[in-house]
């Protein structure tokens, strides 16, 4: 269900007129937050928590998990896991999770508001995860909250946590089990609040975290040893009343590293009024030469550059978005596609490389009323006409149909905008693309 008929991605709309090109928040179709990037092979896997459309305060029941290899387009891939996943768990109270991999297994290490933090293990990352404790992994205090993993050079791993003192613990190779007692780190940052995220780079040791609330920023320690001592080392962002909480996420990836948190536009584009409905960000990070990191400003609007190019001559699942107005995603009972689409709505996918141009359009859709219509521009949403998709009905939103139009030769690298006429009453659904030559 839409938020007030739309009301929402209409006034963030609005908002995006004046930021121009903008790619913050990088995800529009959901509200996310936590963000916990894994760099495995080729991809970024994004793990998120996932504030309801209707949350006042904190209201998360699972988990998400959205894919790029590009850093701009991100795949949707749904509910990843979530609380029903542990016996022992409320419904309610889905936090701050992550997850690393350790000999072909996917570890995703899942706080529970007030009752722990578990471990969920899958053969791939993309899940099924199941509960191999059947308890918590660990019950310390109250602190038990937001864990973050690293496997250091020498194997050994370690599990950092808690709010607002900072715990670790050395995990056994298992990595669902622990040796040795839970510490309590006796030099944690006197800003330190919450949402830590450790992890190595080069020769060095670094905790991230998020600032003492509220509104909350992102500072970070250093480190030569894996247990500390930590030395406060400075800011990687001020805190800043546009946002009231954070959590940061830090990955290298193709030759640049990013910072993931999290901010409240898309929520505030909607009312003034606070709510805990938070939307994943990113921009890029840069260290010295010693080590440190150079301070960002606010989350750009702007986002990051795009490390790759898109390949339209091949199937796309519609809901990798780099951008979006209107329109939600969901879950059938085997993929995802795109609902809720009204007239008006559009998708932008950033880079797509024609190379010398295609002759035709394909997507698979279901549609059950009226004569829904896909434009497909380039580079705006009111860009040259690359081709127009008159969709016919296939009698029932649950009959997907692949149905094709003929487009022009464009050539080259574009942003594509896939752009919603003559669509409403949810009467469209969208699965697949792609471009012929």
């Amino acid at each position: 269900m839409k938020i007030a008929p739309g009301i929402l991605f209409l006034c963030l709309l609005v908002a995006a007129a004046f930021r121009g090109n903008a790619q913050n928040p990088i995800i529009q179709t959901k509200f996310t937050a936590d963000p916990a990037p894994l760099v495995y092979r080729d991809t970024v896997f994004l793990y998120t928590s996932h504030d309801e459309d209707d949350a006042k305060g904190f209201k998360m029941f699972n988990w998400l998990l959205y894919t790029s290899t590009d850093m701009v387009n991100w795949t949707d891939h749904g509910k990843v896991a979530s609380t029903k996943s542990f016996s022992w768990a409320p419904q309610n109270g889905a936090w701050a999770p992550q997850c690393i991999e350790r000999n072909g297994k996917f570890y995703l290490y899942c706080p529970i508001h007030v009752k722990g933090i578990g471990v969920l293990v899958s053969d791939s990352p993309y899940g099924p995860f199941t509960d191999p404790l059947g308890k918590p992994l660990i019950q310390n205090s109250i602190d038990d909250i937001d864990p973050t993993v690293h496997i250091d050079d020498d194997g050994q791993a370690y599990l950092y946590w808690g709010n607002p003192s900072l715990y670790y613990v050395k995990l056994n190779e298992d990595m669902i089990s622990y040796a040795g007692d839970i510490v309590k780190s006796p030099t944690k940052p006197a800003n330190y609040q919450e949402g830590p995220w450790f992890y190595k780079r080069k020769d060095k040791y670094y905790v991230a975290y998020a600032s003492t609330c509220c509104p909350e920023g992102i500072g970070y320690s250093m480190s030569t040893s894996p247990t500390g001592p930590w030395n406060y080392t400075g800011m990687l962002m001020d805190s800043d009343p546009r946002s009231n909480g954070n959590h940061p996420g830090i990955i290298d990836y193709k030759g640049n590293s990013y910072l993931f948190g999290f901010n409240y536009a898309i929520s505030k584009a909607l009312s003034p009024t606070h709510t805990e409905r938070r939307s994943v960000c990113v921009d890029k990070l840069t260290y010295n030469g010693d080590g440190t990191i150079q301070k960002l400003p606010f989350w750009s609007d702007a986002g990051v550059d795009r490390v790759a190019t898109l390949n339209p001559y091949k199937r796309t699942e519609a809901e990798t978005i780099a951008s979006s107005q209107g329109l939600k995603t969901d879950k059938g009972p085997n993929e995802m596609y795109v609902t809720n689409i009204d007239s008006g709505d559009y998708i932008k996918v950033r880079g797509v490389n024609f190379e010398k141009g295609a002759k035709e359009f394909l997507a698979s859709v279901a549609s059950n009323a009226g004569n829904p219509v896909i434009e497909l521009h380039l580079d705006s949403p009111t860009g040259t006409l690359l081709g127009t998709l008159k969709v016919k009905s296939t009698e029932s939103l649950e009959n997907w149909v692949v149905q094709s139009c003929k487009v022009g030769r464009q050539g080259g690298i574009h942003d594509v905008y896939f752009v919603f006429k003559a669509a409403s009453n949810n009467a469209l659904r969208f699965d697949w693309w792609q471009f012929n030559r």
